[in-house]
C-alpha cells in the first residue's frame, strides 16, 4: 500500500506521531511519502525512517502564494497514493482540495480544537467545514473535536490513537532537583510543563495558588518549566502578586523535575492527549489538572479535575494534595497503574491501518 502523510508545521506533538507512523509503516513493508515544509523534514527526520520525502510550502498561517504551490504539489504527488492521512486542518483542507474529483480516500487527524475568536477562530472554522466534508474518515485526539466534526456533517469521525512518549527516566534524585531551584527538603514542589500561551492558563496557576495560601499556610514553589508568547507578562502579574510561581522557561530535565515534584499540574482551557500529563503518569506523579479537552480521557481516575478557570476549585484540590500524603500516594498508585494503559506506537499503528482499510 502506498501512504501519503502529509503535515504542516508542528511543535512537536504531531511530528512525532507522524514520525511514528512513517516508521511502523515502512517497517510493515508499505511504501510511504511523507509531505511536509522543509523545517519539519529536517526536524523530524523522516528520511531516516526509509519514507520519501517531498517539501511542501505550507505555514502557520494562510498565504495565497505558498498555498497555491503546496496545492500543486499535493496534486501531484496525492495522485500517486493508495489512501492519504493528513494532520491538521490547514493541510487537512488542503488535501481535501487535492483530492477532490478523484478515488483517493482521505483521512484526517486532527491535534487541535479552534483557537477560539477573532480572525484565527473565524478561518480555524472554514478549514473544519472543509475537513469534515472532503474527508472520508476525521480522527480526533479528543471527544469534542470529534463532535464538532460529526456537527459540520461528517460521514465519519472517531477518536484517534495517538502513541504516548516512552518513559523518559530521572537522572537526578529529588534532593539534587531540590537543591537545583534553591528549596529545602521540606518545601512542597508544584510542576507544570507547559508553554507559556493563552491555552494554558498560567494566570489560574496564579491565581489558584495565591487563594490557597491565603487560606493555609504552606511552604510551597510552583515552578513552570516552558517558554513562550505570555512570558514578559506573566512574571509581571507573579510579582505584582507576590506568589512563589517561578517561570523556569526552556528546560531539559522535564523528567527529573516531575519525579522531584509533590504535585503535577496542568491548568490548560484545552488540550488533546497531554504529553506533560502522559509523563507524569509513566513517573507516577500525583496530578491536578483542568478537565479540559482529552486530558480526562488521558489520565482515567489517575488525577483530580477541576473545572476549566476555576480558581477556587483548583486552590482547593492543590491544598488537599499538599496537605494530605494518603491523598499524594493514592494518586501516584493510581498514575503508575494508568501509565501501564496508555498507547504505544505498536497500538497507533494498528488503529491507522485499520483506518485505511476501512477507507479502501
Amino acid at each position: 500500500m502506498r501512504v501519503a502523510l502529509v503535515m504542516g508545521t508542528s511543535a512537536g506533538g504531531t511530528g512525532r506521531h507522524v514520525h511514528d507512523l512513517a516508521s511502523g509503516l515502512v517497517g510493515s513493508g508499505h511504501d510511504v511519502v511523507v509531505l511536509a515544509p522543509a523545517g519539519e523534514l529536517d526536524q523530524f527526520a523522516f528520511g531516516a525512517t526509509g519514507a520519501g520525502t517531498v517539501e511542501l510550502t505550507v505555514s502557520d498561517r494562510p498565504h495565497p502564494t505558498r498555498d497555491a504551490r503546496a496545492l500543486a504539489t499535493l496534486r501531484d504527488v496525492l495522485r500517486g497514493a493508495d489512501v492519504v492521512h493528513a494532520h491538521g486542518a490547514r493541510v487537512g483542507a488542503l488535501s481535501a482540495v487535492a483530492v477532490l474529483g478523484s478515488r483517493t480516500p482521505l483521512v484526517v487527524t486532527l491535534h487541535n480544537a479552534s483557537p477560539g475568536r477573532g480572525v484565527a477562530g473565524r478561518i480555524h472554522a472554514v478549514l473544519e467545514r472543509v475537513v469534515a466534508r472532503g474527508s472520508d474518515l476525521v480522527l480526533g485526539v479528543s471527544a469534542d473535536i470529534v463532535d464538532v466534526q460529526r456537527g459540520l456533517g461528517a460521514s465519519r469521525a472517531e477518536l484517534a490513537v495517538i502513541a504516548a512518549p516512552p518513559p523518559a527516566p530521572a537522572t537526578r534524585d529529588r534532593f539534587a532537583v531540590r537543591q537545583s531551584l534553591g528549596i529545602g527538603s521540606r518545601t512542597m514542589l508544584l510542576v507544570t510543563v507547559a508553554r507559556l500561551a493563552p491555552q494554558k492558563d498560567l494566570d489560574l496557576l496564579v491565581d489558584a495558588v495565591a487563594e490557597m495560601l491565603g487560606r493555609h499556610d504552606i511552604d510551597v514553589l510552583a515552578a513552570v518549566a516552558g517558554d513562550g508568547p505570555d512570558r514578559d507578562r506573566l512574571q509581571q502579574r507573579i510579582d505584582a502578586a507576590g506568589v512563589p510561581v517561578r517561570l523556569l522557561g526552556h528546560r531539559t530535565d522535564v523528567a527529573d523535575l516531575i519525579a522531584a515534584a509533590d504535585a503535577v499540574v496542568s491548568t490548560a482551557r484545552w488540550e488533546g492527549q497531554p504529553v506533560g500529563l502522559q509523563e507524569a503518569l509513566h513517573a507516577g506523579a500525583a496530578i491536578v489538572a483542568t478537565d479540559a479537552g482529552g486530558t480526562g480521557a488521558v489520565v482515567g481516575d489517575a488525577a483530580i479535575l477541576v473545572p476549566v478557570g476555576d480558581v477556587a476549585s483548583m486552590a482547593r484540590a492543590l491544598a488537599d494534595v499538599l496537605l494530605h500524603g494518603a491523598v499524594r500516594d493514592d494518586l501516584r498508585s493510581r498514575a503508575i497503574s494508568r501509565g501501564g494503559e496508555l498507547p504505544t506506537s505498536a497500538d497507533a499503528l494498528d488503529a491507522a491501518l485499520t483506518a485505511y482499510e476501512s477507507v479502501l
